[in-house]
């Protein structure tokens, strides 16, 4: 449901975050203008993603339309509107990759993680996404786990790279 349609005896998430810190973002912006993008980039690493408590708090912070936030919001790839993963699987799906078996992959990890392609894990440790091109074509098929590239892959190769961040995450208590 929309910030717009929502009743009056509901809660926003804005009201049940902690949103003091992106008071904080938001006044180091204020007075300077074309300060939108930046302060969404802030907000969302500040806290995961863009929650619609913390969008309705930019907007009304900034004198901004709601409707102007959200357009820039699901413009923009690089915000996100749900909770992410502690850890985000990028599969390649470039021409490269495609052809050399990006999908067999994606449906491999899709299958032992328990989640769809763009979605995260009930546990909150993995997001999945499938993207346009990771421009490592040499390497096809190719992935990235946060910052770690992997390539040449096989399915066999993935899963045992995903194995390695939840045994980390376990050996960190995690």
């Amino acid at each position: 449901m929309r910030a717009c349609e929502r009743s009056s005896r509901e809660k926003s998430d804005y009201e049940e975050m902690d949103l003091s810190n992106l008071g904080d973002i938001i006044s180091k912006h204020k007075d300077h203008t074309g300060v939108l993008i930046p302060v969404l980039q802030e907000a969302q690493k500040e806290y995961g993603y863009l929650s619609e408590g913390i969008i309705e708090k930019i907007a009304g912070e900034l004198k901004l339309p709601l409707s102007q936030v959200y357009g820039v919001v699901t413009f923009y790839s690089q915000f996100r509107l749900k909770p992410h993963g502690k850890h985000t699987i990028k599969v390649c799906m470039g021409t490269a990759c495609h052809v050399s078996g990006a999908q067999e992959i994606t449906g491999s990890i899709a299958t032992k993680l328990g989640v769809e392609t763009g979605g995260t894990t009930k546990d909150g440790k993995f997001t999945l996404e499938a993207v346009a091109c990771l421009g490592c074509c040499g390497l096809a098929p190719v992935m990235m786990v946060d910052d770690e590239t992997y390539g040449r892959l096989t399915s066999q190769k993935a899963l045992k790279a995903v194995r390695q961040y939840k045994k980390k995450d376990k050996e960190e208590g995690d």
